[in-house]
């Protein structure tokens, strides 16, 4: 009796599943599986070796060779014969950022996709939905607890209605959480931030979205659309170290002029 194929184990889910060539639409597609599309990516895409693939994927190198020779064949065929090419089906499972001491893919331990429930992007009886990203010359500021600027955003049926940049005023990592109460604030998109400042904006209930980096307008459209990448996780490294003098500045390590909280 044939053994069962081994479950692949792949980091997400394709973007887009099904592409059309112009004047093939009523052609029959080609079927490429899940696993097959993950192979294609990591050796193709991200210039992976087979036996990089195969540890990432949870398979043997063998198995990697000829789920990739398949793979290329298949979309030569839709190259050549302009038929409709189609991602479903195979033998994988998700690592979903579940499996990333095992998978090693960067993606899947730094990032999660946003689960949000996009009902709550409403008004609140008479108040507007408010995100507040740490903020500094269009970008995500990477230290929370040194911010000097907050962009807050309004939201209403889930579009941005308007936005301004307000200054912290000097205001330190222990009182930003009632900063940003004081300003409605109910959601905060932010870099790297301690675990004490998690805590006090859980109990400002403010949710966090953290390990977030890029342009600031970007992010919050991102996670108004549920496809915000942040890391669930997030920590600063900083408050991971401990000093005889019982402070600590980033300086130390490097990471500019601010005095880490």
């Amino acid at each position: 009796m044939a053994r069962p194929p081994r479950c692949r184990r792949i980091c997400e889910l394709p973007r887009i599943d099904t592409f059309r060539p112009e004047g093939g639409e009523d052609r029959e597609p080609i079927l490429l599986s899940l696993d097959e599309y993950e192979v294609i990516r990591l050796v193709d895409l991200e210039q992976k070796t087979h036996e990089q693939c195969a540890v990432q994927m949870d398979i043997a190198r063998s198995t990697v060779q000829e789920i990739y020779e398949a793979a290329r064949q298949k979309i030569a065929a839709c190259l050549v014969y302009g038929k409709p090419l189609r991602i479903t089906g195979g033998s994988y499972r998700i690592c979903g950022g579940q499996e990333h001491a095992r998978c090693g893919c960067g993606c899947c331990f730094r990032t999660q996709k946003t689960e949000i429930d996009l009902s709550t992007i409403q008004h609140k009886g008479d108040s507007i939905m408010k995100i507040a990203v740490t903020y500094e010359n269009g970008q995500i500021f990477q230290h929370f607890g040194h911010t000097e600027q907050f962009k807050i955003y309004d939201i209403a049926d889930g579009q941005i209605r308007s936005s301004e940049v307000v200054d912290t005023n000097g205001s330190g990592h222990g009182a930003l959480a009632g900063f940003l109460m004081q300003h409605g604030v109910d959601t905060l998109i932010c870099g790297g931030i301690g675990g004490g400042a998690q805590m006090a904006l859980a109990e400002a209930g403010i949710q966090l979205y953290g390990g977030v980096s890029g342009d600031a307008d970007d992010a919050v459209q991102a996670l108004l659309a549920g496809t915000l990448g942040y890391n669930p996780d997030v920590h600063c490294d900083h408050h991971d170290h401990e000093h005889a003098d019982g402070e600590h500045h980033c300086g130390d390590h490097g990471c500019g002029h601010h005095s880490c909280h």
